[in-house]
């Protein structure tokens, strides 16, 4: 129930954020699957945004600066929806079979996909495209939506596998280190270089 939940959320804050402003309003697990929703939408239109050939240059250089704070975010958030699923479940540590995406990384995956889903549901309905396009669309839609059915059943699974025991997960940690100059060393030498 809780991955039908989550997809439900994902869908009503899509189209909610795309006619008023992006504001969080939800606490605790939710909160951060509504946090995590919240940065792939920023994230979604600033990769459409910096595709864009007529911005110029400084304008792609910002963008790239806002999808890492995004994707950043968005790992960090990952990471902390998963230690919620960990405190809560409290998964074995052995004698069951680990699964490689963790339930937050499922979470992200569905909020990409209600993404996907609202802005490929656009096309298929602009009244301004060939009907090819809009029959193109609607076909991918369709599969659209049977992914987005197939990972909300597997969420469903985990967690129901991790809390009867014969399923497991654990936290992975990204360690991402773009955005760290004492792990980069390109940052370092820009700092340098700055530094003069």
């Amino acid at each position: 129930m809780l991955a039908q939940e989550i997809t439900d959320l994902h869908c009503r804050l899509t189209d909610q954020w795309h006619h008023s402003p992006t504001v969080g309003t939800l606490d605790g697990f939710l909160g951060l699957v509504e946090q995590n929703h919240l940065q792939n939408f920023l994230l979604w239109h600033e990769e459409d945004r910096a595709r864009r050939d007529d911005l110029g240059a400084e304008s792609v250089r910002q963008a790239k600066r806002s999808i890492d704070r995004f994707n950043q975010k968005r790992n960090d958030l990952v990471e902390q929806m998963d230690k919620h699923f960990v405190a809560e479940l409290k998964p074995k540590e052995s004698g069951c079979s680990f699964n490689s995406e963790t339930p937050g990384m499922m979470v992200d995956r569905l909020s990409i996909l209600g993404l996907k889903y609202y802005h490929m549901n656009e096309e298929a309905c602009r009244a301004d495209a060939s009907a090819e396009h809009r029959t193109k669309c609607q076909h991918k839609v369709a599969i659209i939506t049977q992914q987005l059915n197939d990972l909300s059943g597997a969420l469903t699974e985990l967690l129901a596998g991790a809390q009867a025991g014969t399923r497991s997960f654990r936290v992975y940690y990204q360690f991402k280190m773009y955005n760290d100059a004492t792990l980069n060393p390109e940052l370092r030498i820009g700092a340098q270089l700055k530094a003069g």
